[in-house]
């Protein structure tokens, strides 16, 4: 009696990008983030490859114009096209947001590894610091380190290394947690009884899966980091000739631009400003549900 073989159908698995483009439209706030900053991306990147970048400072273009088709977003008291004011503040403000967030969250996955996995007097110690500095405001604390230092010396990267001094303590405790976590479960404790050493359970074992914590812990210190920048810029402790968008909004409130009826000056940074921030709010909760698992969506 023959038998007939029935073959099998063969399973074709989707690819990432494809399962990541439904993860997006599933999740709709991460998807309207990325979005958002993509646009945002291409704005300034157009801006940076079209634009006369010296127009971006004062005495540049001619002042106190409206918005028009030679100056898109009109021009400031001090003669700068805010178009191009715009596209500089934008790239500026990312350098410090990524720059700020990149040391800020590096900080904290190294100090967060060690305090966790050898423990002891370090991990005594890295908490307790921790413990003490985290309670303190950071507003008041950056307002007086910035206001202490000498304006002209002011850069975008002094206002990064003054945002990064006090961002750096969510990371180390969120990532000192999940290693806590981590390091007690089966296939740490496999790797141990193989006889791997401890920086290579770290770096094969536990790093690979904190990475999507490692990135939603990223995306939460560059949106700190670029409020961070924007408050002290509109106090007036930023590089005051730099066309930040804090600085665009100090110099409009100095000059009276609403009262003056210079409406445009101070619009154009704070819709760009409301459009950054939104959108690595939603980013950030998006990344939030993508590394935690109690409360990811399933398809």
């Amino acid at each position: 009696m023959s038998t007939v073989s029935l073959a099998q159908p063969e399973i074709i698995q989707p690819g990432r990008l494809t399962l990541f483009l439904r993860y997006l439209r599933r999740n709709k706030g991460l998807a309207i983030g990325l979005l958002i900053l993509l646009l945002l991306i291409i704005f300034t990147v157009y801006g940076l490859a079209t634009a006369d970048l010296s127009h971006a400072y004062p005495i540049s273009v001619k002042s106190k114009q409206p918005p028009s088709w030679e100056f898109p977003l009109g021009t400031d008291f001090f003669g700068r096209d805010l178009y191009v004011a715009m596209v500089v503040g934008l790239k500026e403000t990312a350098i410090i947001g990524l720059l700020a967030g990149a040391l800020g969250t590096l900080i904290g996955v190294v100090l967060g590894f060690i305090s966790a996995y050898f423990g002891g007097w370090l991990d005594t110690a890295i908490k307790g610091i921790c413990q003490i500095l985290t309670p303190i405001p950071a507003l008041l604390m950056q307002v007086i380190i910035a206001g202490s230092l000498d304006k002209r010396d002011v850069t975008i990267y002094t206002m990064a290394f003054v945002v990064v001094l006090l961002a750096w303590m969510g990371p180390t405790l969120v990532i000192r947690a999940q290693v806590l976590t981590m390091k007690e479960r089966q296939f740490v404790s496999v790797a141990k009884l193989s006889g791997m050493g401890d920086l290579g359970i770290i770096f094969s074992e536990i790093l690979p899966n904190l990475l999507p914590f490692i990135a939603a812990a990223f995306v939460n210190q560059v949106f700190y980091s670029v409020f961070a920048s924007f408050y002290l810029a509109v106090l007036g402790l930023g590089p005051l000739r730099e066309p930040l968008l804090g600085n665009t909004i100090w110099a409009a409130q100095g000059q009276s631009a609403f009262f003056n009826n210079w409406w445009w000056w101070p619009l154009a940074p704070a819709v760009a400003l409301v459009l950054i921030l939104g959108s690595l709010a939603l980013i950030n909760m998006g990344m939030d549900e993508l590394a935690n698992p109690r409360i990811r969506k399933t398809e």
